[in-house]
């Protein structure tokens, strides 16, 4: 019977108050929307968006009990939905960018904007349209106080807003959820991504009003679905910290890396390092608070305070994820080797990539840029192949070459074998289990010399990060500590005491330990590029140091292969004159 009366009484109306009667009817069914909310206990009278007195939080009004004011009214609400009761900003935002953005953040509208409203400081909390005069708040407090929910205007170390989240956004990156087949808790408004898509102002279940958890980043993978991520060590380790040092997840209240997953190095608002998000910009800063001991077993801090090092101190805001897989602008970050999305402890064998370099971009043997390098000299192609300002030998030899991809290639007359196989069949000084077909990574000989460091080319005592030591100075007494690089692999006794070849008693113990020769002045440990060497004069690695061996009879400087273990030299070296000496 009610109903009928309400309608005829609603008819016999005049206009304007039909608009008031409207008006009310909304607001109440609003009400009544978030009413089950309320009796769940996820009311906001019991959030730090209740403004009102009665509010639990610091920020409140001194007086004014009505709840929902700050945001709504019945009447006199501003033209945007839902009955606000707000002023627009009218501010113009620095918006977030980015290289690699396939989105186009525009200025911030629909619900974004009445958030902002409150969260860029420029409008007083209490200024609202249904009241005469501003609201008062304690403490004096009139704009938003400063802490993580003042967000201000520059919007660019923020996580973008008020852009189109469509199939061809979705395509274009590769790595984000088909809009149609999103969360239902994430919420796209008139096809956009907006404050509401990740936030709820009326609950707070999660903390910071989120729709869903962020414990191991449920939220973010909602819609950011990055490849191999959920094998990754960033998703999968239980490591904690150790209370020592800073707090690696200063912003979060989690305790683990996979509980923290994306935010172990990513913050969604007032990021540091605004361009990737990033918790730090310093780039190695993102990494070192974790891999310094602390949380990471590992101390690779630690391994690039050392002499020699892959010096990521060194560079600042060079390295862009949208660069040339050929760095073209010499530097070295970690991300450079390492992907943080895809990287985990998965083994592997020479000369395919292991878990750690996982989804990193090299170059392989042809000189192709690769997205994901599938063996691990790949990657150290991408500086060490031919790019502008890559570190050179100090040695000075009869035929330079500072391109590794050239110097490793199978066709060369010699190499050592990272690429494949070598060329040598017989190689009697390997050390079991090293055999003729063996395949080496780089990082056999670059990499720590302590074999407690983590894995890989960090930082070492010794120069070119290698190993174990190699000494190259001429005059250089022979010893296992000397030459303790070459003796991993090559049974120092059947080099300098063989003596079934004249090759092992006239050529090595004739010239390291009677002539204190290093290995350094006849061998090239890369290896000689077929664009220059040859199969008769620059088979086992042979390539002179000039600056201790010379030439002889009108510029003759050169080895003459002649078959295995035999050989003869035509050059100056330590005041004798080989024209050749033979070697059979």
């Amino acid at each position: 019977m009610w109903p009928t009366v309400l309608i005829n009484e609603f008819k016999s109306l005049t206009l304007g108050k039909r608009e008031k009667m409207r008006s009310k009817f909304l607001f109440c069914a609003v009400c009544l929307l978030f009413w089950p909310l309320w009796s769940w206990g996820q009311s906001i009278v019991n959030t730090e968006h209740n403004l009102s007195v009665s509010g639990p939080g610091s920020t409140k009004a001194t007086t004014e009990s009505e709840v929902c004011i700050f945001c709504h009214t019945p009447h006199n609400s501003s033209p945007q939905a839902p009955l606000w009761n707000r002023k627009d900003p009218g501010q113009t935002y620095t918006l977030y960018s980015s290289s690699t953005i396939q989105a186009v953040p525009g200025q911030p509208d629909g619900s974004s904007i009445l958030c902002l409203s409150c969260h860029d400081g420029t409008v007083a909390l209490g200024d609202v349209l249904s009241r005469a005069s501003v609201i008062e708040f304690n403490n004096g407090v009139t704009t938003m106080p400063a802490g993580p929910a003042h967000i201000g205007t520059n919007l660019s170390d923020d996580h973008p807003v008020s852009f189109v989240y469509d199939n061809s956004l979705a395509a274009a990156d590769g790595e984000l959820a088909d809009p149609a087949n999103l969360n239902a808790e994430v919420r796209l408004e008139n096809g956009k991504v907006q404050c509401t898509s990740c936030h709820d102002a009326h609950k707070d279940i999660y903390g910071d009003f989120l729709v869903a958890s962020a414990q191991y980043s449920t939220l973010c993978g909602y819609c950011h679905q990055k490849t191999d991520w959920s094998s990754s060590a960033h998703n999968t380790s239980p490591a904690t910290w150790n209370g020592s040092g800073s707090d690696p997840w200063f912003h979060t209240d989690f305790n683990s890396v996979s509980e923290n997953a994306c935010e172990n190095c990513h913050n969604p608002h007032t990021a540091e390092g605004a361009e990737r998000l990033t918790n730090y910009l310093v780039e190695e800063s993102n990494c070192l608070n974790c891999h310094n001991g602390n949380v990471a077993s590992g101390n690779i801090e630690s391994a690039l305070s050392k002499p020699y090092t892959h010096d990521v101190y060194s560079y600042d805001q060079i390295h862009d994820d949208a660069e040339s897989k050929q760095v073209q602008t010499m530097h070295v970050e970690c991300v450079d080797c390492h992907n943080p999305h895809k990287a985990n402890s998965t083994a592997a064998s020479a000369p395919n990539a292991g878990g750690p370099v996982l989804g990193a971009r090299g170059i392989d043997t042809n000189g192709n840029p690769v997205e994901n390098v599938q063996y691990e000299y790949e990657l150290c192609y991408r500086c060490h192949a031919g790019s502008a300002g890559s570190p050179g030998s100090a040695i000075t030899r009869q035929i330079e070459q500072n391109n590794t991809r050239l110097e490793f290639d199978l066709n060369n007359p010699s190499y050592h074998p990272v690429e494949g196989v070598g060329r040598n069949a017989n190689v009697p000084s390997l050390i079991t289990p090293y055999t003729e077909n063996s395949v080496i990574y780089c990082t056999d000989c670059h990499a720590s010399n302590d074999a407690t460091d983590p894995a890989g080319p960090h930082g070492s005592i010794y120069p070119y990060i290698l190993k174990f030591n190699y000494e190259t100075a001429d005059y250089t007494k022979e010893s296992y500590q000397n030459y303790e690089l070459c003796y991993q692999c090559h049974d120092r006794n059947a080099i300098i005491n063989d003596t079934s070849t004249k090759f092992g008693k006239d050529v090595h113990r004739k010239h390291i330990v009677g002539e204190d020769a290093p290995c350094s002045t006849c061998h090239d440990p890369h290896g000689i590029s077929s664009n220059q060497g040859t199969s008769q004069n620059n088979t086992h690695l042979i390539n002179f140091n000039t600056s201790v061996v010379s030439s002889v009879q009108m510029g003759r400087l050169e080895f003459v292969d002649e078959g295995d273990f035999a050989g003869k030299c035509y050059l100056r070296c330590h005041g004798r004159v080989h024209k050749p000496k033979s070697y059979k």
